[in-house]
């Protein structure tokens, strides 16, 4: 049986996920901004929280963790150089451990520049990918612990996973990411589409993600640095992508 994913807006703009394994009943949160809103989820599905899958040590994503613990007593599993910041941490990741969920195997993928110790979850058999705040729709993260080397580096261990893995992310920020990466890839064929797209679904309410690596792959301009095109529209042309990477950064932080 397939596995199901609850992605529903908590606070103003965090995605709340659930994912769970109708075989076995086991369900994963990944992150949690609010203990309440997810309760709530959990009791109209009937799912039962197991695990508690944290990306990084942020507020906004481990503020609920104390109270679904208390209710529910999942295991909370993170970051290990992060232990000290994330309440209730029951087990430390690193670069390549597995985690499991029920009948569910996902590597973790170290993914710093966010923070210094942010992590990812790929669900490789299911072909997902849980970013957190690495890897938006159109985005990526702002850097508030971490260098742009470390942040490119990041996102090109995510862009070399399958095209078709899908990709669920932290925020609902895909909007005003894709206002901003016309500026800088105006001439994009794909990226004009997916901004209408975006507008139409924003417009109607509903979500932007999932998206998928190959779809951000075509229009992302944080993974298009090393595009000759991006490059030329940012007046960088020639210049290692790195250097490209670092001022697009720089532009969305100013935008």
């Amino acid at each position: 049986m397939p596995a199901e994913v609850r992605q529903f807006i908590v606070s103003s703009d965090n995605f709340a996920v659930l994912l769970h394994d109708p075989e076995t009943g086991a369900t994963a949160s990944i992150d949690a901004c609010e203990d309440a809103p997810i309760l709530k989820v959990l009791d109209e599905t009937g799912w039962k929280l197991t695990h508690i899958l944290v990306t990084h040590h942020h507020g906004d994503h481990v503020a609920g963790i104390p109270g679904l613990k208390k209710r529910t007593g999942a295991r909370v599993i993170g970051p290990a150089r992060d232990e000290g910041r994330i309440p209730g941490m029951d087990r430390g990741l690193n670069e390549g451990d597995t985690v499991i969920v029920g009948n569910m195997a996902a590597t973790v993928i170290d993914t710093p520049g966010h923070t210094a110790n942010h992590i990812a979850f790929h669900f490789g058999g299911e072909k997902i990918l849980f970013a957190g705040d690495t890897l938006f729709s159109l985005g990526c993260g702002r850097l508030f612990e971490g260098t742009p080397a470390q942040m490119w580096s990041s996102l090109q261990k995510l862009a070399a996973l399958p095209d078709d893995t899908r990709v669920y992310c932290g925020h609902e920020y895909t909007q005003s990411n894709a206002r901003f990466a016309l500026t800088v890839d105006p001439d994009n064929a794909a990226l004009q589409a997916r901004a209408a797209e975006v507008e139409q679904l924003r417009a109607a309410g509903s979500y932007t993600l999932p998206t998928t690596i190959g779809r951000e792959k075509a229009t992302n301009p944080f993974l298009r640095a090393g595009d000759p095109a991006v490059a030329a529209a940012v007046g960088m042309a020639g210049r290692p992508a790195l250097d490209v990477f670092t001022e697009l950064r720089e532009r969305k932080n100013r935008a």
